[in-house]
């Protein structure tokens, strides 16, 4: 059913790296888990109804207004470093031209 090669396949592809005993493990894992699927494939279920939903829970969100919590001079009172009205931030890209 699943071998070797193929899990190392796999995990290679996923850009895993396991050491050989690993690779015994998994694969003896992957054959157990296809055969359970293989399992669930021989229940027969013509008659049933699909269920999609198992609560009678709704749209529980509520409804998604803008609201003004604070003002641009009361937010920059929380923060460390203020330029031209905005945040500043260190640079996360650099670009060997120092600071921005």
């Amino acid at each position: 059913m699943i071998d070797r090669d193929q899990v190392a396949h796999v995990a290679g592809l996923a850009k895993l790296q396991f050491s050989d005993s690993e690779l015994t493990a998994f694969t003896k894992q992957m054959e157990d888990i296809m055969a359970m699927a293989d399992q669930l494939d021989a229940v027969d279920v013509g008659e049933t109804t699909p269920l999609y939903q198992v609560t009678d829970l709704k749209n529980v969100f509520r409804e998604d207004k803008p609201e003004r919590w604070q003002t641009r001079e009361q937010l920059l009172k929380n923060v460390p470093e203020k330029e031209a009205g905005l945040i500043k931030v260190p640079s996360i890209l650099d670009n060997g031209e120092g600071e921005a």
